[in-house]
């Protein structure tokens, strides 16, 4: 049975390359110039080691680019890229001719037996691929044996509640024989046109998933995939011999970011344990469709390397800016200097204002000194600390740590940072 669902999906993806084959990577390289955002993406996966950028990278389940994409935005690694479909693969080759990208390694191989490449990776990015494989937990548990044990994995897998319309659709799909031909294409896109307004799809008809003929298909005619609610993901994890590090965009998940923190038994939920926080929000936001994370192997000594705001030493993190932050500064609410919009969040309440004091604060952020060093206008240290917790959270920020020694044992509860120095916004004033 396994086998026939691992073929089905190769067969679909021969049929209907995902994403839709692109010939051009040129605004993609340019935006990668910038050094600054290369060090923002590793203080992402590795908030305490010194920036490099050399590491080992396997995309596993690469798709029609994202290897070269990888190979793009980090020149100086080594980055292997592997899929089921040879379709996904001879895209791929043609990016990495065309670019001459001499970093990149292809292989035409399934996730399961990645194994056989008899090599272990300071990276695994695995997005959008375990929850179409046929056994997503032993897929798993084959990528965490090609992790180094102080090596990040990036995952992202489909989320149930805001895909309900979707698997509605699918089963109508089934029901009535409408398959990914270009007839059953046509069929779809009028199907999609009718749908009541109160369908829960109608919401989605204008996200990329819908845009063309191969992501349509991607999304509404596949011939297997499965969903996530947090604590269903983080037993999968447990289950793989890996650990919980950050969400990759971890304000939606937080009961203290955007009108969670107003919602009904907020402050109960953020008594809670972080996993469990998590679960609670999803289940208050209701229409999260992805989740997208970073881990580590359970025995990974990175574990002792968390962001938390417990103490003084967090003073000596280097802030460094997220790069879809705006400043916006028009139209604002009473007492606001600036509003802080993360452009890669989905969910409109997660705005960030931020007092005179606070704004100067955020605009001293250069990415070279640490918080210690930024004009503080002899602010309480806990205030600045409060400040500056707020702007990770809410994916302001990320931090190089690497000025801070790592503790030696550090309670997983703090692998998510610290709660209990959250303040109110304007805590600067």
């Amino acid at each position: 049975m396994q086998t026939e669902a691992a073929e089905s999906v190769r067969e679909f993806y021969e049929r209907n390359p995902y994403p839709p084959a692109v010939a051009s990577l040129d605004r993609y390289r340019s935006a990668w110039d910038d050094g600054q955002l290369r060090r923002q993406d590793h203080h992402l996966f590795w908030p305490a080691r010194p920036f490099r950028d050399d590491h080992s990278i396997l995309v596993a389940g690469c798709g029609t680019s994202q290897a070269a994409r990888y190979a793009m935005r980090w020149p100086a690694a080594r980055v292997t890229g592997i899929d089921f479909s040879a379709a996904s693969i001879r895209c791929t080759e043609k990016l990495k001719r065309r670019y001459k990208l001499t970093n990149l390694e292809l292989h035409l191989l399934p996730v399961e037996r990645a194994a056989e490449l008899e090599s272990r990776f300071d990276q695994v990015v695995c997005t959008g691929v375990l929850h179409h494989l046929a056994n997503p937990a032993a897929g798993l548990r084959v990528l965490r044996e090609m992790l180094e044990p102080d090596g990040a994995m990036h995952l992202m897998v489909y989320a149930p509640y805001g895909r309900a319309g979707i698997y509605m659709m699918q089963e109508f799909c089934r029901r009535v024989g409408i398959t990914d031909t270009e007839s059953g294409i046509r069929d779809l896109v009028a199907t999609l046109g009718a749908l009541p307004p109160e369908h829960p799809l109608r919401s989605l008809r204008d996200a990329p998933d819908f845009q063309s003929a191969a992501a349509m298909a991607d999304a509404l005619l596949h011939p297997h995939d499965r969903a996530y609610t947090v604590p269903q993901l983080f037993d999968l994890l447990e289950s793989a011999g890996l650990v919980f590090a950050r969400w990759v965009r971890q304000a939606p998940y937080s009961p203290r970011c955007g009108l969670m923190a107003s919602a009904a038994r907020a402050t109960r939920i953020a008594h809670l344990a972080p996993a469990e926080q998590f679960a609670a929000v999803e289940l208050l936001r209701g229409t999260m469709v992805r989740h997208s994370l970073i881990v580590h192997r359970d025995d990974s000594p990175d574990r002792a390397h968390a962001v938390t705001f417990d103490d003084d030493a967090c003073l000596e993190y280097v802030p460094i800016r997220a790069p879809d932050t705006i400043s916006v500064q028009e139209r604002l609410p009473v007492g606001a200097a600036a509003v802080l919009i993360n452009r890669s969040h989905t969910f409109t309440d997660l705005t960030l204002p931020l007092a005179e004091q606070e704004k100067r604060l955020f605009d001293a952020i250069d990415g070279q000194r640490a918080i210690r060093e930024l004009p503080a206008d002899n602010v309480d240290p806990t205030k600045v600390r409060a400040f500056f917790e707020r702007l990770w959270w809410y994916d302001q920020v990320v931090f190089d740590a690497s000025r801070v020694a790592p503790l030696a044992n550090v309670h997983d509860a703090r692998l998510v940072g610290s709660c209990a120095s959250q303040l109110p916004s304007g805590t600067l004033r």
